[in-house]
């Protein structure tokens, strides 16, 4: 089942936070001096547009032609250079002075094999001294979803459920959209959660030197929801 396909329309109804957005771009100011981003797994664009809206110079793309569908229509997005991307083939892209990676996007890359792949191509993407600047999912949350999470409710006259439980290492969230004239829309999604510490050397082996910080601004790793990373080419 394809995923970001029945979910694309009802995404920035279910988790857009303006505080959050706000704070990203917060946490790209502190550690990036320089103008040109490349952001994937942009999502429906909520940073996107606002780091261009702050005058970076902003490519993005994602691998969901729906999610960038609807990115493209939001106030702003005339600022960006959107293009159809996965994280794991830079190939067709330049050199960039910072690359980002937020929404814990990374999670979804499910194998060892794909995390290396991706940092790699971040790395051969970077000009020396670029800094890549990712966060994902802490091991907490494989903890906080032990016991399974459901909301319901209804979006635009459609309802719906959202369902989370972790099992082993993954994270694994069902959506089930109630059109009335129609069958019921499904979509699950399926994040794994990484070792930071792992995480940590596989970036040291493919050059970058490294800091991790806990939910935006807490030096190491702590106890929270999202662990980010400021890797720098050297």
């Amino acid at each position: 089942m394809k995923m970001y396909e029945k979910l694309a329309e009802f995404y920035d109804d279910l988790v857009k936070d303006n505080q959050a957005t706000k704070d990203w771009v917060s946490f790209v100011k502190r550690h990036f001096q320089g103008t040109d981003v490349l952001e994937v797994a942009c999502g429906s664009g909520e940073i996107t547009i606002a780091l261009a809206k702050e005058g970076y110079k902003v490519t993005a793309g994602d691998i969901s032609l729906e999610m960038m569908d609807h990115a493209k229509q939001k106030t702003g997005a005339d600022l960006v250079s959107w293009q159809l991307l996965d994280m794991r083939d830079l190939s067709n892209f330049k050199k960039f002075s910072c690359i980002c990676c937020f929404c814990d996007s990374l999670n979804y890359l499910i194998g060892d094999e794909d995390v290396q792949m991706f940092f790699r191509q971040a790395y051969d993407h970077l000009y020396e001294n670029g800094v890549l600047l990712f966060d994902m999912h802490s091991l907490d949350r494989l903890c906080e979803f032990e016991e399974e999470f459901c909301e319901t409710g209804v979006l635009r006259n459609v309802p719906y459920e959202w369902m989370i439980f972790s099992e082993d290492d993954c994270i694994y969230q069902n959506f089930a959209f109630y059109h009335s004239d129609q069958a019921a829309s499904l979509e699950q999604h399926v994040q794994r959660v990484y070792d930071p510490k792992w995480i940590e050397q596989i970036l040291i082996k493919t050059g970058f030197t490294v800091e991790v910080f806990t939910d935006f601004d807490r030096h190491g790793i702590q106890e929270g929801e999202k662990y980010f990373y400021v890797c720098r080419k050297q």
